[in-house]
């Protein structure tokens, strides 16, 4: 039996805020690399991306204030919360987000952290421009609008 490709991966941390805080252009999927504990403490699901970036540092990106907990289990071998975790990206794709921070001033959020159907964990990095107030209210007026077409649907049948 085959299972369903929605049902495949498990999201372990959510950045809700970042499609509304900028304006995505374009998504990577980028491997982490991380400890033993860490894995384990992702696995329980409580890790938080909401503040956290990715920027290059030398030739290699990382992923800059990220809050994984510490797993409890681990007593006197487990890792720091907030270090920075190195994402494994090609070499041509750490080239363009370079550029693209650099000359045309993109910033590179973390959308999502996941585990795909091989049980690894993966990032969802977005490529994005910060969104000034009137595009904030623009969203929301267009998100509003959305909301009250479909209860006006709903409600005539």
């Amino acid at each position: 039996m085959a299972k369903d490709p929605k049902s495949a991966f498990r999201v372990v941390a959510d950045n809700r805020k970042a499609r509304f805080n900028y304006e995505i252009v374009d998504t990577y999927e980028a491997g982490i690399a991380l400890t033993g504990t860490e894995v384990k403490s992702l696995r329980t699901g409580k890790a938080t991306i909401g503040e956290a970036y990715a920027g290059p540092s030398g030739e290699e990106f990382f992923l800059f204030n990220a809050y994984i907990p510490e797993y409890i289990q681990a007593n006197r071998f487990n890792h720091e919360t907030r270090r920075p975790r190195r994402l494994l990206l090609h070499k041509n794709q750490i080239n363009k987000l370079i550029g693209a921070t650099q000359r045309e001033g993109f910033t590179v959020i973390p959308l999502k952290i996941y585990f795909n159907e091989r049980g690894r964990a993966k990032v969802e990095l977005g490529l994005g421009r910060g969104k000034k107030l009137h595009d904030k209210r623009e969203t929301e007026k267009e998100r509003s609008w959305n909301r009250e077409k479909a209860r006006l649907m709903r409600e005539k049948g």
